[in-house]
């Protein structure tokens, strides 16, 4: 089973026609420049281009996040600029972009700081999408060969994938045309990975060779609408930027934590919280059981704020930041701010369990809960997840185990700069680690993990 945890090698399915869509849109030089002239502005010295560094672009609600890179030889990562950049309200609704000008505006100054700080350009990048429709799930297939004394071959394995992903975007393009009502909606694939697969009963690690006729599939697919992906491909050809692959931000959230290792047993329910939503995947054992997303995130716990005391957007998102410092809030509005807090809570928490409910596990959830992204450094929220009741409703066994992620928990990242990694970047970590997978594949590409990336990029 340990090969097929192959989080690594499926994480970017269709990056070639990414790539090839991304150059088919002309991409304009003007803000390439402009990001050059912007950083020798403000260093004296111009950054020269990089071909071997690559940037995970981190396109969030209230923030987008530049992190540039430059791999080793031994699969890790040096981080060598960083920076970010707040979004105006309008830019964003419910984790997708909604104005692609102004997107584009806050891209290119979070990249020239980012590229100040490295002291190169990058092209090469990778970038997150999340979004309440996009839909990411595991799904058993049974396929029956017609002969199980034939020792399964690569043309039948690619066969079967295709099968698999055709049938996990029907069913994706159906949900997400009900919940649009819009039933001609284009969706596309954007992550693919075997979780799991036997043979007569029989759970292997190598497929490729062995006889049987009852194969069992355990897949995760995920699927985005067309045109949201569109979007994200027009912010980097504006930019310049060579698009290498679009990423489910939960999926690279587990890249992160599971790194360079294959075989990693890491199980854990993975929240990514940001502005606009909170992204949850599910790991047992190394793979990834699903993905899903709410429209609930930091950027509603503001508004409840704002609401409560009657204050504008950019107040109440001061006072919710310093809700761990209560002497930085006036003390007339300290108690209705904490119930404004407290309310927002519960209709978050009901999200978390809605969402978990509709995981469709054969097992106990795993009793790990790992937390990132800006909204999870608001200590109610931490609070509230370890220490009510809230789960005893779901299948776990026991309390489960509440972690903020650091950049120290995340294997093979070293960061080279003088800025802090905390919480709220581990999803830009892990869409570097997709990066990687999709430029480089598995470590082994002549054995039997890179024949298997190979099938599932195609």
């Amino acid at each position: 089973m340990s090969l097929l945890k192959n989080v690594k090698s499926a994480a970017s399915a269709g990056a070639s026609k990414i790539r090839k869509k991304n150059q088919a849109l002309n991409p304009s030089r003007e803000h390439t420049a402009e990001r050059k002239a912007a950083a020798e502005f403000t260093s004296g010295v111009a950054p020269a281009p990089c071909s071997d560094a690559i940037l995970a672009l981190d396109i969030g609600t209230e923030f987008v996040k530049a992190v540039v890179a430059r791999p080793t030889r031994g699969g890790e990562l040096s981080i060598i600029g960083i920076n970010k950049t707040r979004q105006e309200v309008s830019n964003m609704h419910a984790g997708a972009i909604a104005d692609i000008h102004g997107v584009v505006a806050t891209c290119e100054k979070a990249l020239a700081g980012a590229e100040k700080i490295a002291g190169i350009t990058c092209r090469t990048t990778v970038v997150g999408i999340a979004g309440e429709l996009v839909k990411g799930n595991t799904s058993t297939v049974r396929y029956r060969r017609k002969n199980g004394n034939k020792p399964l071959t690569e043309q039948e394995m690619s066969l079967i994938i295709q099968r698999v992903q055709e049938r996990a975007g029907e069913q994706a393009r159906k949900e997400i045309a009900t919940e649009t009502n819009n039933p001609s909606v284009e969706v596309r694939l954007i992550n693919s990975a075997i979780v799991s697969i036997s043979i007569d009963g029989y759970k292997i690690s190598n497929p490729i060779g062995f006889k049987g006729t009852d194969i069992i599939i355990q897949f995760y697919t995920a699927f985005a609408p067309l045109v949201h992906v569109s979007a994200i491909e027009k912010v980097c050809a504006e930019l310049n930027l060579d698009l290498l692959a679009v990423a489910v931000e939960p999926f690279a959230v587990c890249r992160a934590c599971l790194g360079d290792d294959l075989d990693s047993n890491f199980s854990g329910v993975v929240m990514d919280i940001g502005g606009g939503t909170t992204d949850i995947a599910v790991v047992d054992d190394g793979g990834v059981e699903g993905t899903k997303m709410f429209g609930i995130g930091g950027r509603s716990f503001t508004h409840q704020i704002a609401q409560v005391l009657g204050v504008d957007f950019d107040t109440a998102e001061k006072y919710k930041l310093a809700s761990g410092n209560p002497t930085k809030i006036p003390a007339d509005l300290r108690e209705k701010m904490h119930l404004a807090i407290q309310r927002n809570l519960a209709v978050w928490l009901s999200g978390v369990e809605i969402t978990l409910e509709e995981f469709d596990l054969s097992e106990m959830l795993p009793n790990k809960i790992l937390l990132c992204g800006g909204g999870a450094g608001l200590n109610e929220l931490q609070d509230v997840l370890a220490t009510t009741d809230w789960f005893k409703a779901l299948p776990f066994s026991r309390r489960p185990v509440i972690h903020l992620v650091e950049s120290i928990d995340i294997p093979g990242v070293h960061n080279k700069t003088d800025i802090s990694l905390d919480h709220s970047y581990i999803t830009a970590l892990g869409l570097l680690r997709v990066a990687l997978d999709t430029m480089a594949g598995a470590p082994d590409e002549g054995g039997i993990r890179g024949k298997l990336a190979k099938l599932l990029q195609n």
